[in-house]
């Protein structure tokens, strides 16, 4: 077995280091989920908390850590006689993103269950990881099924195996650590809730610091046991204080102005449900024991405020992580305890306050959220603009445009590829998955996932006499054995192509654009799709955002998009051909959704029109599912946008036709490149 790196050792990082040391000292914070770049020491941090963690005492030979003191009633392996408890190191289990559903939670044996009545069940990780650490390093790029059963046994403290009328169910209580880079996707909001504490982190700026990390490192890997001795002195103090912590922790009071503090701030912050409060309070108690106190304090809770509700108050994934720490300070002053003198104000203002803010911690206008700049006043459009005006850094060279504010987001219609995939598992097309509905049985191909029961027994029953069957049992065998065959929805490659260009520059429009364009991202977003982003204008069309499950960074480019310029329709379409044949090597199975997003107009260079439809009918040839979002408005429209569709294959819908709740016809399904009306 490998030396961890020391915990102690970890320069700087001091956030990630305080969250995980809370959850040591009170596992019923929660867990901790650590946002962040890459090679941040996310992964290395994790791994050296295992080190510092007590030993637990668990029932000799129990495969599912059962507590002498208190062993589960329903273990497995139980029912255990009273013996005296082995102590062992608190494990820490690593959760691979390519698990399979029996490696997380157990397997049973199908063939005995059916033939001899047994349980015959292997535990998996949530076995392992029960009174330990379960550790998910990208747990954001997890699947969708095992994200589901994390949730289940979170919330339940057990894990429950169904298979075929055979159950098992056994502890599974343990202490939740992701870690993830917020640029290849976010989490869903279920399990983002189920961590108690997240904490984000950066390579630091100061650039001793940054030699320090680099000199302890090479010092580690080249004596990783001498490194872990030099620095055991401070591991075993720290070690020392956490027990500490964990002893005077029962004995912290959490007063009830404390108390009001958390819930006022929770409210202030308007997040969902009642577990932020709880986390707050398990939080403050833990910093307060920490510190070797036996009373919560209002910075504790300031604190516990930081770690507990950044992730809680995000509304959808385009929302920035963060608290305005001026309102937190604001609804702690409020709610906190006041002085007798202050009743006794004989002028306090107009307002009743010294803000001339309204209660509630509610900030002024001017410290609002909204990161978007306001669109120029006096309702001037871009063409307005003098002729003569210099080129200045608001105002480029070229015919560029300054970025306009996006539409409000709306609830978008299902664009779906039609056929049947086999791609990542998602919530967009149907697919032939592991999930969903039960279409037929086959044979299996290694190891039996999903027993299809009434085919399996059908198999076996001609041969029961010849098979000498005398009991009650039916004599299976694993030629007998048939795998369900199931039917559910993946994940697809939607490619957005967005027409930057003059013609779209008028203000409202552009704005109505990337307002439907968000839209699709938060759909794609909720459907679990990977997303890439081509623009054109100009002479010429560009990647803005190579593919991938990161819609929030789509959001962030689509948000800087500059406009103007001419129309290189058929560059747009060739450079997202480029990405599609690149990304069909990488991921074979995953199947493109190709959105166009224009008026349909062609302008710049030899026959704009012409080459616009040649480079549309080479992606219909290539079988690429496609939708143009037809932009064009006013009374006079030219009908481009819809004769692009026709030559893509694929089919064109309004902005107004885009809305879910639009009464401007049916959901419509993509229509299949070359496949007939």
């Amino acid at each position: 077995m490998s030396t961890p790196y020391p915990f102690t050792a970890i320069v700087g990082q001091d956030d990630l280091r305080l969250g995980l040391l809370l959850n040591a000292v009170s596992p019923a914070v929660g867990g901790v989920l650590v946002r962040g770049e890459k090679g941040t020491a996310k992964s290395t941090a994790v791994r050296a908390l295992a080190a510092l963690m007590p030993e637990v005492s668990v029932v000799p030979g129990c495969r599912f850590s059962c507590d002498p003191v208190s062993p589960d009633p329903a273990c497995p392996d139980g029912p255990h006689a009273e013996a005296a408890g082995v102590a062992r190191p608190a494990r820490t289990v690593e959760l691979p993103v390519g698990a399979s559903e029996d490696r997380l939670v157990g397997a049973l044996d199908i063939e005995r269950a059916l033939s001899e009545g047994v349980k015959a069940f292997e535990p998996g990780l949530l076995a392992d990881a029960h009174r330990g650490i379960l550790y998910v390093d990208e747990v954001n790029l997890l699947h969708d099924h095992l994200v589901d059963l994390l949730l289940d046994a979170a919330a339940m403290g057990a894990s429950y195996v169904e298979r075929e009328g055979v159950s098992v169910r056994h502890a599974a209580r343990f202490l939740l650590v992701g870690t993830m880079n917020p640029e290849e996707g976010e989490l869903r909001p279920q399990l983002l809730d189920r961590f108690g504490l997240t904490v984000e982190v950066s390579a630091s700026r100061d650039t001793d610091e940054r030699v320090e990390v680099v000199r302890r490192r090479l010092a580690y890997d080249d004596d990783p046991e001498g490194f872990a001795a030099r620095w055991a002195e401070e591991e075993g103090a720290l070690r020392d204080r956490i027990a500490a912590a964990r002893v005077l922790l029962p004995r912290v009071v959490l007063s009830d102005g404390v108390l009001r503090q958390i819930a006022a701030t929770c409210a202030a912050f308007e997040v969902d449900g009642m577990r932020a409060d709880i986390v707050m309070a398990r939080t403050a108690t833990a910093l307060a024991a920490w510190a070797g106190r036996e009373e919560v304090t209002a910075d504790d809770v300031r604190q516990a405020a930081l770690l507990a509700l950044p992730h809680r108050r995000r509304r959808n994934p385009f929302d920035a992580p963060g608290l305005d720490e001026d309102k937190l300070d604001q609804t702690l002053d409020e709610a906190g305890p006041r002085d007798d003198h202050d009743d006794d104000d004989p002028d306090p203002g107009p307002d009743g306050g010294g803000d001339g803010g309204g209660g509630g911690g509610v900030p002024p206008q001017a410290e609002g959220e909204d990161r978007t700049p306001p669109a120029p006043e006096g309702g001037d459009t871009p063409s307005q603009a003098p002729e003569n005006a210099p080129d200045t850094p608001g105002r480029p060279a070229g015919g560029e445009q300054r970025p306009v504010a996006a539409a409000e987001p709306f609830r978008t219609k299902m664009l779906s590829v039609p056929g049947l995939g086999e791609g990542a598992a998602g919530r967009r097309s149907r697919a032939r998955t592991e999930h969903g509905r039960t279409t037929g049985a086959r044979r299996p191909e290694g190891a039996l996932t999903k027993l299809h029961l009434a085919a399996t027994v059908q198999a076996a029953a001609p041969h029961q006499r010849a098979r000498g069957r005398a009991g009650r049992g039916l004599v299976v065998r694993r030629d007998d054995l048939r795998q369900a065959a199931r039917e559910g929805r993946e994940g697809n490659l939607v490619l957005f192509v967005v027409d930057a260009s003059g013609s779209m520059a008028a203000r409202q429009r552009m704005s109505a654009v990337k307002g439907a364009v968000l839209s699709l991202l938060l759909d794609a977003y909720q459907r679990r799709d990977k997303v890439g982003l081509v623009t054109f204008r100009g002479k010429e069309a560009e990647v803005a955002l190579p593919p991938t499950s990161s819609v929030d960074a789509a959001a962030a480019r689509l948000e800087s998009l500059p406009t103007g310029g001419r129309t290189p329709l058929a560059a747009g379409l060739l450079k997202a051909h480029d990405v599609l044949r690149v990304e069909r090597l990488r991921d074979p199975s995953r199947r493109p959704l190709l959105v166009v997003v224009t008026d349909g107009r062609a302008t710049g260079g030899p026959e704009p029109v012409a080459l616009a439809g040649r480079a549309a009918r080479l992606h219909r040839a290539e079988g690429a599912a496609s939708v143009v979002v037809d932009c064009e408005s006013g009374y006079v429209r030219l009908g481009l946008a819809g004769e692009l569709a026709r030559e893509l294959g694929g089919t064109a819908v309004t902005l107004d036709e885009l809305r879910a709740d639009s009464i401007a016809g049916l959901v419509k399904d993509v229509t299949a490149a070359g496949r007939a009306a």
